[in-house]
């Protein structure tokens, strides 16, 4: 299962596992972001590279503009994730406290 969604605080939520299944779902809502836009990563449990590619896309789109996606509530697993691909010299990924 896999949700995205506005959350009360603006900050785009993901819930659930980001993987191929979900990247059509995922792509349509990411390309509907126009602005900088900060991802929460709080309950999302996995991301394959598939969803790895379709924050690529995102942060190269909106950094034609001057944007960027900030990532936050990494845990642990999603960011060796990033750490291990390279693309934590891409993104502004804070880490969740305590874990």
């Amino acid at each position: 299962m896999f949700e995205i969604e506005y959350s009360a605080n603006g900050h785009v939520l993901m819930t659930g596992r980001l993987d191929a299944a979900q990247c059509e779902k995922a792509q349509a809502f990411m390309d509907g972001l126009r602005a900088a836009s900060t991802l929460d990563f709080d309950q999302l449990e996995y991301i394959s590279s598939a969803g790895l590619g379709i924050l690529l896309k995102t942060q190269k789109r909106l950094s034609e503009s001057g944007a960027a996606l900030r990532i936050i509530n990494v845990n642990n697993h999603i960011h060796d994730v990033f750490r291990f691909s390279g693309f934590h010299a891409i993104f502004d990924i804070e880490a969740k406290q305590g874990g």
